[in-house]
């Protein structure tokens, strides 16, 4: 378990070295405060992993480097109840004149192992790096993603109590990230907390089981994996609208009337336009709540305009349970032209397709946007809107079983080698 309470930081930026001396000479002050962190307050318990989200500068790094113990915070208090270790940085607590060998005892010694425990576990730690003979290499020799695998193998095993992981795990190649994250995964099932920090959103939805969002250094979210990166994809549309009317974020609970329509879902609006009905229907056009893997739908979403749209685009996208995105579409990436939408027209935007997916619950996210930029950009995002309407895909009785997220229908043929027909 890992409690921080209050936790501040802040960092002197000096235009030039020669203001430090003057600072000191003088006694005025040359420098301007930058605040790393600001009150940061959160616990996780044991057998835990917190995600932590936000964009470059927010404060994420600063904030693992103090739980490491790599810099010292001005104020606030940090509990653990053992080692914490982890991986940031790629590099931190290496020499890169030494070995890897030399390095295994150093950087150990600087994670607080004792000289007998690295003795013992020096060559559980080679071997599960896969190094081999370049442990009697120096550092400087290595590649990122061997520098990757040293550092991850020796901190996951000085046992401690929390582990901490940045991006820079996103180095290693695919076999050994998955390594990782099942050594993470094992870790976690025994009593071990995570702090887990990335910019990859369906991971933190999908492996953590709270999250926060830093934003100048101060938590501005905290709580459910999907509902905090939800807020953060929010702030992300309000950052990249270069509209002239403001975007507004909207969350589940911020209607003080307790109205649960759907159309009121997390998202964000300029109230350019408003949705009026979004209706998930068969090929008979009959509205449902359910369907088999690989049935026919119609996703229709009936939309009025309250200002005049010029280069209006229509879009959706349908996620899984825990919020990961499983396929989107817009009329832009569709490559559909649309004409204006003028001010109190309504339009019908449908959409049809196929759901060859596994079974489980999916939700319907609706966005409009105004003057595409390309690649997926826009000029104004006008609406967007979380989890709108829900269908529940079970499983088609008349098709083969299939694992993972989507029905390939892949075909398998076994053909037998016959010895009398080769030379």
């Amino acid at each position: 378990m890992i409690k921080v309470e209050g936790i501040s930081k802040k960092f002197k930026f000096y235009h030039s070295p020669a203001d430090r001396l003057k600072e000191i000479f003088f006694r005025k002050k040359y420098h301007k405060d930058f605040v790393a962190l600001d009150n940061i307050t959160f616990e996780i318990g044991g057998g835990k992993t917190l995600g932590i989200i936000g964009q470059n500068g927010a404060g994420k790094s600063t904030l693992l480097k103090i739980l490491s113990g790599i810099i010292i915070p001005d104020s606030g208090t940090i509990h653990v109840d053992g080692k914490v270790t982890g991986l940031l940085e790629l590099g931190t607590g290496f020499n890169y004149e030494m070995t890897g060998l030399e390095n295994i005892y150093m950087n150990g010694t600087l994670i607080g192992m004792s000289r007998e425990e690295i003795d013992c576990k020096r060559q559980a730690i080679i071997d599960f790096s896969e190094l081999g003979e370049f442990i009697h290499e120096s550092i400087k020799t290595y590649s990122s993603g061997m520098t990757m695998r040293l550092a991850f193998s020796i901190a996951i095993h000085a046992d401690p109590k929390c582990f901490l992981v940045d991006e820079a795990l996103s180095v290693g190649d695919a076999y050994f990230q998955q390594k990782c994250m099942r050594k993470i995964q094992e870790f976690r099932a025994n009593g071990g907390s995570i702090i887990f920090v990335s910019h990859d959103l369906n991971a933190v939805k999908t492996l953590c089981d709270t999250a926060l969002m830093l934003d100048g250094g101060r938590i501005i979210d905290y709580g459910e994996p999907k509902t905090v990166v939800d807020f953060y994809q929010n702030l992300m549309l309000k950052k990249m609208h270069q509209g002239d009317i403001e975007v507004n974020i909207k969350r589940e609970n911020d209607d003080p009337s307790g109205n649960t329509n759907h159309y009121h879902r997390s998202g964000i609006s300029t109230n350019q336009v408003e949705v009026l009905s979004v209706k998930i229907l068969d090929e008979f056009d009959r509205e449902i709540s359910h369907i088999e893997s690989g049935g026919f739908v119609k996703i229709v979403n009936k939309i009025r305009s309250n200002a005049t749209l010029n280069d209006p685009h229509y879009g959706f996208s349908i996620r899984d349970k825990y919020g990961s995105e499983v396929y989107s579409a817009s009329t832009e990436s569709l490559n559909i032209t649309t004409a204006p939408q003028h001010e109190g027209e309504i339009i019908t935007a449908v959409c049809s397709l196929n759901l060859p997916v596994s079974p489980g619950d999916y939700s319907i996210c609706i966005g409009v946007a105004n003057g595409a930029c390309g690649s997926g950009m826009f000029e104004e995002y006008c609406l967007f809107i979380q989890d709108v309407a829900m269908i529940k895909i079970i499983r088609n009785s008349k098709e083969p079983r299939f694992g993972g997220i989507v029905n390939l229908n892949a075909k398998m043929d076994i053909l037998k080698f016959n010895k009398q027909n080769t030379k």
